[in-house]
């Protein structure tokens, strides 16, 4: 099996240097599209590879730097964003890649700034990543010294500067235009659309931002072309995939695999089943931010169309797993006292609605919940949904809710009617 993104990631070992990296192989895309490709025909090969954005909404990559500006009429400042703000609970997956091989983080970037013609590019760094963020700032400056970074790149006349932007650790900043916001030092809220970001972004300049994985994969199709990446997966998403699982699986952890392969698999053949003791009663196949799956879906292909098919998104292609003995009320609870912290509060929906549906969840897992909140859960459900907020965050938060009051209702139900939490462990104080 192939594993192009990890197969240099030893999780024992230091990441490997600048020279390690060229030694395997390391910069030869960048040494290619300087040398044979332009930025159209890279744009082509990207797209013709159907690499699929990897943060979560799945948009041709190729496809989507096609509308940036291009050509002599076209603004002599252009942008490109790592999006490394990886703050959906849950996922971890960019956190592997931006620890174990930062130099093929930034080859991706150069390869994605050549292809729109940027010649300014952040990575927008999660506030916790400490050690990625040492790591990134020793591979940024190997980079610049060895003539990857900077001005003239390997004598090509191409130029690109590369910045490492550390957020202050809001949700909302996984949203691109929030990001931007974020980056020109404003407050992290996200932007009406359009105009979008390829035309008008970072400063009012054409900006593309895209994942960690997306920006790595880059190199690989680059140095194998749009075939071979193809046919590295099992279903029509071309590519490798990293998948995690949480929980309580017996090997918690991240695995680069086909993209398809089934969710059985991953999570019996590579987390190696439920704990002993416990036994499986759904997931979030996607982080947090994503529908319930269960027992009848465990045999769907991971990959965008199978999952969406099945009512849910793959997302990140980062599973959380709901076992027999959590309570799934207290579990979509916490994902919601969650979303109503990172709330931006710019739409009235997401501001007010987001801590109303907390408050129901924690006055319901508590045993004093009414038979009319679920109800009032519901409507929810509806008016905090896609094309009523300002952006997907509470679009978002309301996939693990509507999810659980379909396949989890009874436990709700029970909750209200017995007045207690079946979960809790009742406290009797001593005499």
């Amino acid at each position: 099996m192939e594993k192009p993104l990890t197969q240099h990631i030893v999780p024992s070992r230091k990441p490997l240097s600048l020279k390690e990296y060229e030694a395997v192989g390391g910069y030869a895309s960048v040494r290619k599209i300087l040398q044979e490709l332009t930025p159209t025909e890279v744009q082509n090969l990207v797209k013709d590879s159907n690499l699929r954005g990897r943060g979560g909404a799945g948009f041709n990559t190729g496809l989507k730097w096609s509308f940036v500006p291009m050509g002599p009429d076209a603004p002599a400042t252009k942008y490109l964003v790592a999006n490394a703000d990886e703050m959906e609970p849950g996922t971890f997956k960019d956190r592997v890649l931006l620890e174990g091989n930062p130099h093929q983080l930034i080859e991706g970037m150069i390869v994605a700034a050549y292809a729109i013609q940027a010649n300014i590019s952040y990575v927008f760094l999660r506030w916790a990543y400490k050690l990625a963020a040492k790591e990134i700032t020793r591979a940024i400056a190997e980079a610049y010294e060895a003539g990857y970074l900077g001005k003239n790149i390997q004598g090509s006349g191409y130029n690109l500067e590369m910045h490492l932007h550390t957020g202050v650790g809001r949700y909302m900043c996984g949203e691109e235009t929030a990001l931007l916001n974020a980056l020109e030092g404003k407050r992290a809220n996200p932007r009406a659309k359009p105009p979008f970001p390829q035309v008008s972004g970072l400063y009012g300049k054409p900006t593309i931002v895209n994942n960690v994985e997306t920006l790595c994969c880059l190199p690989h199709i680059i140095n194998n072309g749009a075939e071979w990446f193809k046919g590295l997966s099992r279903s029509a998403d071309a590519g490798t995939k990293l998948f995690g699982v949480s929980g309580r699986v017996k090997t918690p952890g991240c695995w680069e695999l086909p993209m398809g392969t089934t969710i059985r698999e991953i999570l019996e053949d590579y987390a190696g089943g439920m704990q002993e003791g416990y036994l499986f009663r759904g997931l979030l196949p996607g982080g947090a931010s994503t529908d319930f799956l269960v027992e009848e879906h465990l045999d769907l292909p991971m990959d965008y169309g199978s999952i969406q098919a099945a009512g849910s998104r793959m997302g990140t292609g980062t599973m959380i797993i709901l076992d027999d003995q959590t309570c799934p009320v207290g579990f979509v609870h916490n994902l919601q006292h969650f979303f109503a912290q990172e709330s931006c509060g710019f739409c009235t929906p997401c501001r007010d609605g987001l801590p109303w549906v907390e408050r129901l969840l924690l006055a319901i897992d508590k045993g004093e919940g009414r038979p009319e909140d679920m109800l009032a859960l519901e409507f929810h459900t509806k008016y905090l949904g896609p094309g009523n907020t300002f952006c997907a965050l509470a679009p978002g938060a309301m996939e693990p809710l509507q999810s659980a009051l379909k396949y989890f209702r009874e436990d709700f139900e029970q909750h209200i009617v017995e007045h207690h939490c079946p979960w809790s462990t009742v406290w009797q104080p001593s005499i």
